[in-house]
């Protein structure tokens, strides 16, 4: 085992686990801030396709990315399970649209081996490792070069996020501001049944 996988592996003795296509990614649990349910996201034009849009969370403008965009995976139907991994990248909070959040793991050196050359390349410095369990692999990955991926963090600055935090605000004032319709009681009479003097047939 490397030096370099050395020092990764015990920098990350806790991971988030989570999901994309049924595969296994983990990050370090240090670069995570939160995870978050499925919630509205609010599109902004003219950015890179992997930004999904924004989210006001208490308070907050983050911009989302779609990982599973970044790696150019199938689309799928958002589900229950899911999830906003809000990580932080350069000191700029990062939403992470992932299949799912399964669990957190802690994770000895000796489970982590270097990826595989034949999945390397000049791009996917992004890959840290791969952590062997019993019965299954998790892919270890480096969010900072993920989000950097097709110059995704340059399109995430490039977002005015000072101007969709007051659009924001300024719609949330606007709703509350609305008076609620109230329902209005009935006042049609009821009309009787009139008896019908004639026997009906049977």
């Amino acid at each position: 085992m490397s030096a370099n996988v050395n020092t990764i592996s015990n920098d990350l003795e806790q991971l988030v686990v989570f999901s994309l296509a049924e595969e296994a990614y983990g990050v370090d649990i240090g670069k995570v801030n939160g995870i978050e349910r499925m919630q509205a996201i609010t599109k902004v034009p003219r950015t890179s396709d992997s930004v999904e849009g924004v989210i006001n969370l208490r308070g907050e403008v983050i911009p989302v990315v779609d990982i599973r965009k970044v790696f150019r995976l199938p689309a799928t139907e958002v589900t229950k399970d899911t999830r906003i991994v809000v990580v932080d990248i350069n000191s700029q909070q990062v939403g992470c649209l992932v299949d799912a959040v399964t669990e957190v793991l802690r994770i000895s050196s000796d489970s982590v081996e270097p990826p595989s050359s034949m999945i390397t390349s000049s791009g996917s410095d992004y890959l840290l490792g791969i952590v062997k369990l019993e019965g299954r692999m998790i892919i270890l990955l480096d969010l900072d070069k993920v989000i950097a991926l097709d110059g995704l963090m340059m399109a995430i600055e490039e977002i005015d996020l000072e101007s969709m935090w007051q659009a924001s605000n300024n719609l949330e004032e606007k709703v509350a501001s609305e008076p609620r319709a109230s329902a209005k009681p009935k006042t049609g009479k009821k009309s009787k049944a009139k008896k019908s003097k004639k026997a009906v047939a049977v």
